[in-house]
Order: structure tokens, then sequence, then C-alpha cells
């Protein structure tokens, strides 16, 4: 460790091409370890009660990428996992447990769902400003584990309306705390270069979970009743807690300086083989320019319009960019078409085949499988940009979700056709879902580049995702009353009908304005791709 120091400390001994220097700077003391460049290893005077510290067991994979993406990865599993579980278990639980007269199941089952986005959208703006202005993102990660097994015990308690009503509020409230700290730890530790990939693998704990939990809940609800269903929940619960103790945030990693971890040692490598341009007067204008070792300033507002833009929070300067709309657009159309399918199906199947709360779990394994590609969508995001996939997935929405009417007799040719159908819809929401949660990473990042410092020392990279809950959770309230009540007046026809028309409308924007406003050259690279040039 002594000679690791020593060697990052006389880096100036290195010097990049086109480097000059003076009698007097080669001449000139060691500088000051707070003018060398950030190293893990070299600790700051705010990381005393740090130095000297043994750092805890197993640091170097509790604060590595796997093991962080993985817990992040569980948490959005457990928080949408618990949203969905009692789903199939509704219509029958409500009769029984709450006293629901049987024509009001879907309208209580609806609103049972709407209420956890009500949560979701109350609690999405405090926790996005909290988690940016904290000092790092475990607090908050842990604050809503805490009240998510609340709301479990509720819920699982609960044998009045009132109570489940309460109980999926304060789980909405959790799921909150948990998307924006989750996801923000995540960003800070996997970096802008693997933001796709790192929100492909959240994309299929989301899918997985937001179609397992009808899946499981049901054969589960079936098989053992009520409380057996519940406790699946807080064995899930359990490894939840587990993860998020165990793991250390990567700022958090870097405070401790001895012994070193293989992650910091190949860091310590790559920074010590790197030229390192010494501080000071003596760089030439030339050097400074070619290496950018130093950073632009934030401009300095000059008009009065400027300065008002300037006193603006983050989170309003965030809203008026447009591609983020669009991105917040696409979230909330996300959550209306997923939710409204979690709704729907398990009684269309029980009326059109007599399926039992099993096979309207099993019916949804047609919409898990495809959710698996969600990593790879998430490294074409990375390589070539959000905006065609995302694009080409609301496009391909449409078709299956109007066919879906066709479905409509109780034959094994109808029960092959939903399930393909189902399959496609499938295709196309892992197309989308997974773009989008790379472009709100995507468009802060632009707008820091664009002008460094604007968004403050920490940034708004929770106040984005804490926007995009808002518009995830104004979908997860939209679209079950929107295909319940639709679904109750009109019929099964004119419901996926209004959605197929939601999938197309919806590529119009994202072509438009995802990855950024559509240009010519988009135009020309895209037809490249195709092959039609």
């Amino acid at each position: 460790m002594t000679d690791k120091v020593f060697r990052v400390r006389s880096s100036s001994e290195v010097r990049p091409e086109g480097l000059t220097t003076s009698a007097e700077s080669q001449n000139r003391p060691t500088p000051e370890l707070s003018q060398q460049p950030h190293h893990p290893s070299l600790s700051s005077p705010d990381d005393k009660k740090h130095k000297g510290k043994k750092p805890p067991i197993g640091l170097w994979w509790r604060s590595g990428e796997k093991f962080i993406t993985l817990t992040v990865a569980v948490a959005v599993f457990t928080d949408i996992f618990l949203y969905g579980l009692i789903v199939p278990v509704f219509p029958f639980s409500l009769p029984d447990r709450a006293g629901v007269r049987e024509n009001e199941v879907q309208r209580w089952i609806s609103v049972l769902l709407a209420v956890y986005g009500a949560g979701l959208l109350a609690a999405s703006p405090v926790c996005g400003y909290i988690s940016d202005h904290t000092s790092g993102r475990m607090l908050p990660f842990m604050l809503g584990l805490v009240a998510l097994i609340c709301s479990t015990v509720m819920l699982c308690v609960g044998n009045t309306i009132a109570l489940l009503v309460v109980g999926r509020l304060i789980q909405g409230m959790s799921g909150a705390v948990v998307w924006i700290a989750g996801l923000a730890l995540l960003v800070d530790t996997v970096g802008r270069g693997r933001v796709g990939e790192a929100m492909g693998i959240v994309s299929v704990a989301l899918s997985l979970a937001m179609f397992l939990a009808p899946l499981l809940g049901g054969l589960v609800y079936h098989g053992g009743g009520y409380f057996a269903v519940f406790g699946m929940a807080f064995g899930l619960l359990g490894l939840d807690v587990l993860l998020r103790v165990v793991v250390i945030e990567k700022k958090t990693a870097t405070k401790y300086e001895s012994p070193v971890t293989p992650t910091v040692m190949e860091n310590a490598n790559e920074e010590t083989e790197k030229p390192q341009a010494a501080p000071g007067p003596s760089l030439s204008l030339k050097s400074t320019t070619e290496t950018k070792e130093v950073e632009p300033l934030p401009e300095r507002p000059t008009t009065k319009w400027q300065r008002l833009k300037a006193r603006l929070p983050p989170v309003i300067t965030l809203l008026c960019h447009p591609r983020l709309d669009v991105a917040l657009w696409g979230s909330c159309m996300q959550a209306i078409l997923m939710t409204s399918f979690e709704t729907t199906v398990p009684l269309f199947v029980n009326e059109t085949f007599g399926w039992n709360s099993v096979g309207g779990g099993l019916v949804f394994l047609s919409l898990v499988i495809p959710t698996f590609l969600g990593p790879l969508v998430g490294k074409i995001c990375d390589r070539y940009g959000p905006r065609f996939v995302a694009t080409l997935g609301f496009i391909v929405g449409c078709p299956p979700t109007i066919l879906l009417r066709f479905v409509s007799q109780n034959t094994m040719g109808h029960k092959v056709l939903l399930c393909a159908l189902l399959f496609l819809v499938g295709v196309a929401m892992t197309l989308v879902i997974t773009p989008f949660l790379a472009e709100i990473t995507f468009v802060v990042i632009d707008l820091e580049d664009r002008k460094p410092g604007r968004f403050g020392k920490q940034g708004a990279i929770a106040q984005a995702y804490g926007l995009f809950n808002i518009a995830f959770a104004a979908g997860t309230m939209i679209g079950p009353l929107l295909a319940g009540f639709i679904r109750e007046s009109k019929g099964w026809n004119i419901q996926v009908l209004v959605l197929g028309i939601l999938w197309l409308a919806s590529a119009v924007p994202t072509i438009i304005y995802t990855g950024g406003k559509l240009s010519s050259a988009d135009i020309k690279w895209g037809k490249a791709k195709l092959g039609l040039n």
C-alpha cells in the first residue's frame, strides 16, 4: 500500500507529450495530495474517520458492480412482486375476507391497484430531492425497505377495505424510495458507459416480477390459501433485507485505505500507467487543451432571463427538456399497458375458458419469457442509442394487442392464439421499458455535459428517476382504472382496441425525441442499418 501511494505521488515523473516545463517547475517540490487527481485509494480530509480503520469483510465484492446490480434488481423485483402478488388473489379473497359483493369485485381490484400508484406518485418528488441532497443512497434505500415490510404486514392481516387501501398506499410510497434511491445507486456504480446494460437487468427484474407475481400468487393461493401467499412474500423480503444489509456503497468503499481491494488495486494500476499532468503554471496551453485535464467551469449567467433560469429547481429544468418529457410519456404508457393486461386478463380467461386463479396466473408466462431479452436490449441501446429500439417496441405491440379481440371461444386453438399474442406483447414491452430506463440517465448526463455544474454538486439523477416514478405511478393508476372500466362498460374487444391505439400513438413522439431530436442524419443512419440506401 505504501509503495502504491508513493508511485501515485511520484506520477509527475511521467509527462505527456507536448508538456512543457520551466527550470523552476523541475525543482518544485511534489504537489500536495489535494492537487493530485482523485484516486480511490487515497483519503481526503472528509474521510479521516475511516483512515486506519480495518475495512469490512468482503469489501471488494460487497461494493462491486455485480453485487450492487444484483441488490438493486432484487429490490425492484421485490417491490413489484409484492405489488402484483395479490392480483389473482383479490377476486377470491375480497368477498371472503372484506365482505365485498360479487358485482363490485372488479371495481375494488382496480381501486386497490390504483392506490399503489397514488402512493408512488405522492412520495416520488420528495424522495428524489432527499436522495440527491444526502451524503449517500443507502439511508433512503433502507428506509424504503422498512416501509415495504410494514405495508406487507398490513395487507396480510387486513380484513377491511379501509385497511387494505392504507396498506397499498404505504406500499406505493415505499416503492418510490426503492426505485429512486436504488436506480440512482446503480447509476453511481456502473457509470455512463454501461447504463443501458444495467437497466436491461433491472427491466428483467421488473417484468419478471410484474408477471410472475400473479402466476405464483394464483398457484400458492389455490394450493395453500391466503396466508400461504404472504408466507412467500415474507420469504422474499428476508432475501431483500439480507442483500441490502450486506451491500456497501462504492462511495463508502473508496474511503478505506488498507488493505487495498482487488478493484481499487486495478484502478490504481490503470491510473499509475496513465501519464499524469503536473498542476500549476508549467502546463502549456496546448497540452492542457489536448489532455482535457481542466474541466470547464459553469458559465455565469449574464442576462436577467439566464439568471432566472439558473435559479430554477433541477426538476423544472428537467421537465423543460422535451427529450425527458418523451421518456416520461413512454414510461407512463408502458405502465398503463402493463397494468391493463394485469388487471383484466385473469378475469377474461376465467370467463372465456373457465380458468381459476392457477390458470389466470399461468397465462402470464407468455408475457414473462420475452423479458430475458432485457440485457441484450440494453447493450443494443448502449451501442446504437434508444430511439429505434423503443420505437420498434411501440410499433410491434400494436397488432397483437388488437388481435386479442379474436380470442373468444373455449377451444384449444383460441387458447394457443391467446398465448402467442401475449408473447408478442411481452417482446414489445421488453423493447420499450429498457430504453426508457436508460434514457432517463442519458438525458441528465447530456444536460450536465452541455453545462457542467447546472445541477449542483450532487447532480440530479435521483430527481430524474423521481420524475420517472411519477410517470410510472400515473400509469399504474390510469391503467387498471382505464382497462377495468372500459371492459365493464364496452367489453373486451373495445378495451384491446384502445390499448392497441395507445401502442401506436406512443411511437410518434418516441421516434422524434428519444435520444435527441430526430435529424436527417438519424434517418440516413437508420436507412443504412436497414440496407435501404
